[in-house]
């Protein structure tokens, strides 16, 4: 009788197993990231004078943000930690970055190549898009909800946010959650620890 409860029990255990390691498999795979929304369809042209489509980051990892090139104050800080990112996943095909300038009349793409050149950016997805002002406010404050606006009383012309958007390879826009399980929804592109968090959970996507 021993022994047919040992088979019982060893039954169980392979049974068990056989169900329980896809589930943790699964759970180890798939990255602990907020779905925070999708990101709309656009269409600009980059510092090459190309035409640039949500299609050109498909199935790809990319950061997003809202600049120009003649922002005195948080757009060098914010470009110089991009660069930090690009670097650090040097050669990775799956990573690309989307710049959105808020200045289009002024930042053509031969001014965005000028400053691309200036900021040694070498990732081939890593696209300065300019176009029309209304489509890029548009997508900066409804698509991303991230504001932007006119400020002709703010050095610059302009005030837009300081924050990074993470979109995955199905492009919605990702994040980690907070100590409190709240999703953090942007990542700090001013600061040493939001660049820190923003490429860990870049590896976790990729």
């Amino acid at each position: 009788m021993k022994n047919y409860s040992y088979i019982g029990i060893s039954f169980v255990i392979l049974v068990f197993g056989i169900w329980a390691v896809p589930k943790i498999v699964n759970t180890l795979s798939e990255p602990d990231l907020a779905v925070i929304g999708q990101v709309p369809e656009f269409e600009f042209t980059n510092q090459d004078g190309k035409t640039i489509t949500n299609s050109d980051y498909s199935g790809k990892v990319y950061v997003a943000e809202f600049f120009f090139t003649t922002c005195p104050s948080i757009c060098p800080i914010m470009n110089r930690n991009m660069v930090k990112i690009q670097n650090e996943f040097y050669g990775n095909p799956g990573l690309g970055i989307a710049s959105f300038s808020i200045n289009p009349e002024y930042d053509t793409p031969e001014i965005l190549k000028e400053y691309a050149t200036s900021y040694q950016i070498s990732n081939p997805h890593w696209h300065l898009l300019t176009g029309q002002q209304e489509d890029i406010f548009k997508l900066a404050n409804e698509g991303f909800n991230l504001y932007v606006g006119q400020a002709p009383e703010v050095e610059g012309g302009f005030e837009h946010s300081g924050f990074f958007a993470l979109i995955d390879q199905e492009g919605q826009i990702r994040s980690r959650y907070d100590e409190n399980g709240n999703p953090l929804i942007y990542y700090d592109g001013l600061e040493d620890e939001g660049i820190q968090m923003l490429m860990e959970d870049i590896k976790k996507l990729l």
